[in-house]
């Protein structure tokens, strides 16, 4: 089959071609989303979304490179994951009913930014490289709860049959892992505001 599509199909054909596309591209577009994100599950549901929308604007745009407009929908679509997942992790370290407002960094600013310049990206950068540093200060079994729980999207449920502890006892070690991590990220965001 050609990469080329230079008219939008006809409507007769769409199924066909939607089935031929999705043969043509489907294991190496899955490896390609695989390779990017945490699980099988995710990476399933985005090749999915690809489809939908591969299948649903197939009859009103023209779509010459097929290839490359599927790999850059599901470049999209992994982008979007990342950064929702950024939002809620983000928000776990910035926000505490208990914690007084001045002590806490507002990240957000420069991670969430729509901006793509060298010092975004440099920022960035050191804020992720801060983040699993100070992770990596963490005794194994709390460093473990957060990264379960905040990076794989493991409920404290699922921790405690895996792990056979108790969910207070995960849901403190966690707590003991936000507190350590805010307090090195607010060490990090004084050093980049004071310039």
């Amino acid at each position: 089959m050609h990469n080329t599509l230079v008219t939008a199909v006809m409507p007769e054909d769409k199924n066909s071609h939607i089935i031929q596309t999705i043969k043509s591209y489907g294991k190496n577009l899955l490896g390609f989303i695989r390779r990017r994100v945490k699980n099988d599950a995710d990476a399933e549901d985005i090749l999915q979304d690809v489809w939908y929308q591969f299948s649903s604007v197939i009859n009103s745009e023209p779509i010459e490179q097929t290839g490359a407009w599927l790999y850059k929908v599901a470049n999209n679509k992994i982008t979007d994951k990342h950064r929702k997942k950024s939002e809620t992790l983000l928000d776990d370290m910035v926000v505490s009913s208990d914690a007084d407002e001045d002590d806490i960094p507002d990240f957000k600013d420069i991670l969430l930014t729509e901006a793509k310049t060298p010092e975004t990206e440099y920022l960035r950068n050191l804020f992720w490289e801060q983040l699993f540093f100070s992770l990596d200060e963490l005794p194994e079994k709390q460093r473990q709860v957060f990264i379960w729980n905040e990076l794989e999207d493991m409920s404290f449920a699922e921790m405690a049959d895996l792990t056979g502890d108790n969910v207070q006892t995960l849901v403190s070690r966690k707590r003991y892992a936000v507190l350590h991590l805010r307090k090195r990220l607010k060490q990090l965001y004084d050093e980049i505001t004071q310039y």
